[in-house]
This record gives C-alpha cells, structure tokens and sequence, in this order.
C-alpha cells in the first residue's frame, strides 16, 4: 500500500504519540470529531496500526519501521495476555507451514485449554496486527510465528 505524503507524516503522529487516543489526534491533525479520525485510520491507514487491549492506537511494527526506515529484525516484545501467550506457544515456526484457526484451536486443546474457535481467531489478528504472528493468505487464512521464538520477548 503506497502512502500520500499526508498519511505517512500522520502515521510518524502516531508512531510517536502512541499508545494515542482519537481525541489527541483529532487535535493534532485538525479535525472536528474523533468520528473523523477513525475514519481516515480506516480508510488511509488500516495495515499500519491497531488499538491494544485499553483501546488505544498503537503503530504496527510495520509502520514503525516505514516511518523510521528501519528494517524489521532482530528480538520484538509483544504485550499480550496469557491466551496469547498460550497461542504463540503452539504456532508453527516461521520457516514451517502455517496452520488455521482450527488446527491452532485443536493445539490448544491438547494443552489443556478449550477456548471458543472465536476467541482463537481473535487472538490470532491482534497477534498479526502486533507483528508477533504472520497471516499467510490461502483458502482459509493461516497462521504462523513471524521470526524465531527466541526473538519473541512476551510480556503478560
């Protein structure tokens, strides 16, 4: 996805203001409702950021590193719960093949855990949004780690 001038220093707003609310970027880019903002997240820059589990919007590591022209390596710390911690643990590696939302749920059971195939699902997005968990696009969208365990640094 290819960024107007506009979106990309509106996104350096929040890679540098986040976690942010609407309000706070309502002021700053000048709009009148925080309707407005949520809108223009929507409709400019949906890959590029997220809202963590208090609402708030947060940069994806992506946006991150398209506003600071880093690359994306190296150890990430990733604030989840512990069913996310839970789901990191029986993803597929990142060279392996991914698994879907079922095979992920089926894993959890044989842990012990019997979530809701929603509550699976859900986890799996807001992991993909942090950058701890990649979305392989096939007939059913699948699921694996997006670097090595050992780079992952999960805080519960």
């Amino acid at each position: 996805m290819s960024l107007s001038e506009e979106a990309l220093e509106r996104l350096a707003d929040i890679v540098e203001r986040q976690p942010t609310k609407n309000a706070e970027l309502q002021a700053a880019w000048g709009m009148d409702s925080g309707s407005e903002v949520h809108s223009y997240l929507e409709a400019e820059l949906s890959e590029y950021y997220y809202r963590n589990d208090d609402s708030l919007i947060c940069a994806t590591p992506e946006a991150e590193a398209l506003v600071t022209g880093e690359e994306l390596e190296g150890p990430r710390t990733v604030d989840t719960d512990a069913f996310g911690a839970a789901v990191l643990d029986v993803l597929p590696g990142p060279e392996e093949e991914p698994q879907s939302v079922v095979a992920t749920l089926q894993d959890l059971r044989e842990t012990g855990r019997d979530p809701p195939v929603e509550e699976v699902r859900s986890a799996l997005h807001t992991l993909a949004d942090r950058g701890a968990v990649e979305r392989v696009r096939t007939t059913v969208p699948t699921f694996r780690l997006a670097l090595p365990r050992e780079d992952l640094d999960v805080r519960e």
